[in-house]
């Protein structure tokens, strides 16, 4: 096989993908949720799937890729994620690139940069830092325009208020939203 078609079939392949971390994109956006995504991939498979709970669940691990990431390992049934793709719509924030270097991830194709808590290169690149025992291999902009449209209409939702801030009614009585009850 020429490595201009496995190059064609590995865009073909990225595409297809996104597509499945961009429903699950969908998913979120359904709950209310910061609209991400994420497909974890093994030799063309889906091994884990994962959207944003972090509102729903109250828990602030609940990322897409943590979801994913967590899912997929217990497919493996190991924490190692040697020759695994993940496929998130938003660029990683560091806890979730921490996971990935520390899940000996191969791969990360995302399609839109984060660039107020992106550590895939937009604020800090831990995924290719030298100080680690591992990097992982990074794709970017993947259906980003396709991503970039649900996330402008998740905000102007939020702006507009027909989408609700799960944060403000989460307040409790006597406290303000931001204080922390324990």
């Amino acid at each position: 096989m020429s490595s201009e078609r496995r190059l064609g079939d590995r865009a073909a392949s990225d595409r297809a993908f996104m597509r499945e971390a961009l429903a699950e994109a969908r998913l979120a956006f359904a709950k209310g949720e910061i609209p991400v995504g994420a497909v974890a991939v093994h030799r063309g498979q889906v091994i884990g799937r994962g959207h944003n709970e972090k509102e729903t669940t109250h828990d602030p691990t609940a990322h897409a890729e943590m979801q994913a990431l967590r899912r997929a390992a217990a497919t493996r049934g190991g924490w190692r994620l040697i020759d695994v793709t993940l496929y998130c719509t938003m660029e990683p924030c560091p806890m979730c690139a921490g996971a990935m270097v520390q899940a000996r991830l191969q791969r990360l194709v995302y399609a839109v940069d984060d660039p107020k808590a992106g550590a895939a290169g937009s604020t800090i690149d831990l995924l290719q830092s030298p100080l680690y025992n591992h990097q992982v291999q990074v794709t970017r902009g993947i259906l980003a325009a396709e991503v970039q449209e649900l996330m402008t209409a998740f905000f102007a939702g939020l702006r507009n208020g027909s989408i609700p801030r799960f944060s403000e009614s989460w307040a409790q009585p006597g406290l303000a939203a931001n204080d922390d009850p324990v």
